[in-house]
């Protein structure tokens, strides 16, 4: 890369501020708009602009592929995890109201767990997704 001083410092200097938006999007999608899909491609631009103002190479020093497709794997059984969890305690697939002593405080805790693997698959495949088609490939 470049070595262009402000934008090095634009990004060190965002990318913590666009985290902490991704998780108010995320812990707050459960009173307003917004949720786990948004906060996941939020979280994911902080990493993207990383990777293209320092480098592919030092984006994957920073999470590393294998941590992203074990973190997709997570977040997709946290989801589904959810609505086992229902079941075994005698609900529905993905009926909160079982999770916890009142129906509304199930929801609350159940929309919250969904939301977060929503969050985390959404944000480790959109990462992924442009490490792969960012990767240069050498004729030979």
């Amino acid at each position: 890369m470049i070595n262009d001083l402000i934008l090095r410092v634009v990004t060190k200097w965002l990318s913590p501020i666009i985290i902490l938006f991704a998780l108010y999007v995320q812990f707050h999608g459960d009173y307003s708009p917004g949720g786990g899909f948004q906060a996941g491609v939020i979280f994911s631009t902080a990493i993207l602009l990383y990777a293209l103002t320092y480098g592919l190479d030092a984006a994957l020093k920073v999470i590393p592929e294998t941590a992203l497709r074990v973190a997709a794997s997570f977040g997709v059984l946290l989801y589904g995890g959810v609505g086992v969890v229902s079941m075994l305690l005698g609900g529905n697939f993905l009926n909160y109201s079982v999770l916890a002593d009142t129906p509304l405080a199930g929801q609350h805790i159940g929309i919250i767990v969904i939301e977060l693997g929503v969050g985390i698959t959404v944000a480790a495949v959109m990462i992924l997704l442009f490490f792969t088609f960012s990767r240069r490939v050498d004729p030979e």
